[in-house]
């Protein structure tokens, strides 16, 4: 991918559609990126195709799966799209790719094993009425558990003065029960990639999402260039989606622990206002705290992760750095402050006991 090619729209490799149906152009554009995960089609794609609203579509961005996805989905539901793709795109690529040949106004890029309650894209579109919300997250609640939140994106995503990542009803690994204590819609930093809906007009003209991610935290750069394009992003919590999670990459992964330090480094360099270098060094040495943590505790294979993923940071700084140089010129709008935490939230959260959202200082 070529540092330039997130400005422009990303290309399509031979990509094939079934066209076993003509839809009138629809509002939501629902893309479903997968690979060899047939169970999880098999599971919950029907509560998405049982959607209670009058104008959607969905389209299954199939990354070449050899397990019979795609031939199950045509014979079952014949009015779901498929994108064919050549090869394994992974989940940048392939919605990247896919909503190329989306209809809808709005696109949402919803995990293969999410299944949303069937009132959700009614809320979402009450969201939208506003012409400066460019991306909407639901509520994402657990499968498993129903009552608590879900890890990956809760009730919306944050990021504190270093650029940790975490949510309101889920700082690290302590993940809230649902209590309605998040149920006000209002402003977020980052929504989360297993439920992301964002005005097509907008994804294209940002450049989508950036490839060089692979997996994890491609959903936070993408919002952190809305916001700098002049764009909200909101948090609704009457539409509420269900996620399994873990399916790409389980917790505990070192390839997940090697994503997210390395694109965490790169997606600070690319987007911070300021010169980036001494975010940079901090993020070395608290990486490195909790390396050495990694080793002490009896999970070296973290340890190398953490180092593999500085060196790889290293290695495509130049790269980076010419990202960054093309976002100024693009995005003329400065970072909201208001949704950075002006704390550490790994302070916070180790040394001072502060486990959930509501017990941070958040001004």
């Amino acid at each position: 991918m070529s540092a330039k090619s997130f400005i422009g729209k990303p290309k399509p490799n031979r990509l094939l559609f079934n066209v076993s149906l003509k839809v009138s152009r629809p509002l939501f554009s629902i893309i479903i990126v997968t690979w060899n995960a047939l169970d999880h089609l098999q599971r919950f794609l029907p509560k998405v195709v049982g959607s209670d609203h009058p104008s959607f579509e969905i389209i299954i961005a199939d990354n070449a799966s050899k397990d019979g996805s795609a031939d199950w989905v045509k014979e079952n539901y014949p009015v779901v799209r498929i994108a064919s793709l050549d090869k394994n795109y992974g989940y940048c690529g392939g919605n990247n790719r896919a909503a190329e040949y989306a209809n809808g106004r709005i696109l949402i890029f919803l995990n293969n094993d999410a299944e949303p309650n069937s009132e959700w894209l009614s809320a979402l579109e009450q969201t939208f009425q506003d012409k400066k919300t460019g991306v909407v997250q639901p509520k994402i609640l657990s499968v498993d558990q129903p009552d608590h939140f879900e890890y990956a994106g809760a009730a919306g995503g944050f990021l504190d003065k270093m650029g940790y990542p975490f949510c309101r009803g889920r700082i690290f690994d302590t993940v809230e029960k649902d209590e309605g204590q998040y149920d006000e819609a209002g402003p977020i930093f980052w929504a989360s990639g297993a439920a992301l809906a964002i005005r097509k007009d907008l994804f294209e003209e940002s450049g989508g999402f950036d490839e060089d991610f692979e997996f994890h935290m491609e959903e936070i750069d993408l919002c952190w260039r809305v916001h700098k394009m002049g764009h909200k992003v909101i948090y609704q919590p009457e539409s509420v989606v269900y996620h399994l999670g873990g399916g790409s990459l389980p917790m505990g992964n070192p390839r997940k622990v090697f994503y997210n330090y390395r694109n965490n480094l790169v997606m600070l360099t690319k987007n911070l206002d300021q010169i980036p270098f001494l975010i940079i060094f901090g993020r070395l040495l608290l990486d490195g705290v909790y390396g050495i943590k990694s080793l002490l505790t009896g999970n070296p294979s973290d340890t190398w992760a953490i180092i593999r993923a500085h060196f790889a940071f290293y290695g495509q700084l130049s790269r980076t750095l010419q990202k960054r140089k093309l976002l100024k010129a693009k995005c003329r709008f400065p970072t909201p402050v208001n949704l950075i935490y002006s704390r550490s939230i790994v302070a916070d959260y180790f040394l001072r006991g502060k486990k959930t959202f509501s017990e941070l200082d958040f001004n």
